[in-house]
């Protein structure tokens, strides 16, 4: 009886004290700043679930964010779905993310982007799906996380700042907000204790990734259709 109340995870794994982070059941990627992994149950970001960023506005140091995540899934695809705007070929490439290994995917209708995600998701081949999206239901987030949990994909949607007052079925979510060399973080939500205090994240200085007229790439880009949504997939 006493080892099985000190251990909550041993009655089920999804319980934990509240006072202490929970264990995470699948994988973790390293976040790659220390401060941060060590705020985040399993010490990283979880992989085979949703979590939301929420931003003040796309584009804020999202993807300088998770460049050390990324640069750690090894040569594994890494799909951007409905990025804000073009996204800058020679920035991505300084940061360490290969044009090879980005498919860039662009939904006439949100209905047709959820669906595309899911597929992602449920075929469990690419590393990462970074997902920006101003108006989700709450069953389509269920409906993703459900999807995500079938595979070890780092799966994450950038979503307004005002979306943290909604409910979520994430297992993470963090409100990234721009600071005078990076990005000041806050917990709005993850399996353990709630955390007042903002997190303080620097990031290294890097060209402009996302731009209005940036080309993804001088090479050329082959068109894809699927479900009537028009691609662009970096070869």
């Amino acid at each position: 009886m006493t080892s099985a109340v000190s251990v909550p995870e041993a009655i089920h794994p999804s319980l934990w004290r509240a006072s202490q982070l929970a264990r995470v059941r699948g994988g973790t990627l390293d976040t790659g700043y220390a401060a941060l992994s060590a705020e985040l149950p399993g010490g990283g970001w979880p992989l085979g679930a949703l979590v939301d960023l929420l931003v003040e506005q796309a584009g804020v140091g999202e993807i300088r964010l998770l460049r050390p995540a990324l640069s750690g899934l090894g040569n594994r695809p890494i799909v951007l779905m409905q990025p804000p705007h073009i996204p800058n070929g020679l920035g991505l490439e300084y940061i360490g993310l290969p044009l090879e290994q980005l498919m860039r995917i662009r939904a006439a209708k949100i209905t047709d982007a959820l669906w595309s995600a899911e597929q992602i998701l449920r075929a469990g081949s690419c590393g990462a799906l970074l997902f920006w999206a101003q108006h989700v239901k709450t069953s389509s987030l269920r409906r993703l996380h459900l999807a995500a949990q079938s595979s070890e994909t780092l799966f994450l949607m950038v979503r307004p700042l005002a979306a943290a007052q909604d409910a979520s079925p994430a297992v993470l979510r963090l409100a990234l907000r721009p600071a005078g060399d990076g990005l000041t973080v806050d917990i709005v939500k993850r399996r353990g204790p709630t955390r007042a205090e903002p997190l303080s994240i620097p990031l290294q200085p890097t060209p402009v990734l996302f731009s209005h007229h940036a080309r993804l790439s001088r090479r050329p880009v082959i068109p894809v259709a699927a479900r009537g949504l028009s691609a662009e997939v970096v070869v």
